[in-house]
């Protein structure tokens, strides 16, 4: 199983306010549907919540403790533990909130961050803190929309 964590955040780790992303750029956009789809993807529901629909050409999974949650198109569990068992020989992006990459950041193995070069102090979620010196960093674009910069990077675990 390959383990990614993919988030666009702003310069204080900002992911969203109010259960939206802060910031929306048409080509990060293109880069998660063209990095995830093919993909597992894992999500909170709350995240899941935020989205206008399942993710096509993706195996939908979102983690709730709701154990009558249906949603039709996805596959719901009620723990990381579980998570990581359904999708145990799959190539895994975790696609938020800020808890789920918390609880899954130790078993990442490569975090896709979109680097955003603005912050957003109003921001209430967070991408979560971690050692960069354990990381290899790759820039795979640089963008710049709407008067903001951002890089697309690669973060690859140091074995």
């Amino acid at each position: 199983m390959s383990i990614s964590m993919i988030a666009a955040v702003g310069r204080n780790n900002e992911l969203g306010k109010d259960n939206d992303l802060i910031f929306h750029f048409k080509s990060d956009m293109k880069f998660f549907r063209e990095t995830t789809t093919g993909s597992t993807v894992v999500m909170g529901r709350k995240t899941f919540e935020s989205l206008p629909k399942v993710l096509p050409n993706r195996r939908n999974i979102v983690i709730s403790r709701n154990s009558d949650l249906k949603i039709e198109g996805a596959e719901i569990c009620k723990s990381i533990d579980d998570a990581l068992e359904l999708c145990k020989n799959d190539n895994v992006f975790i696609i938020g909130g800020g808890k789920i990459y918390a609880e899954f950041l130790k078993y990442a193995d490569k975090l896709y961050l979109t680097e955003i070069e603005a912050d957003c102090p109003q921001a209430d979620t967070f991408f979560p803190e971690f050692d960069k010196t354990k990381w290899k960093r790759e820039v795979l674009a640089e963008h710049n929309e709407n008067g903001v910069s951002f890089k697309h990077i690669l973060y690859s675990k140091i074995c």
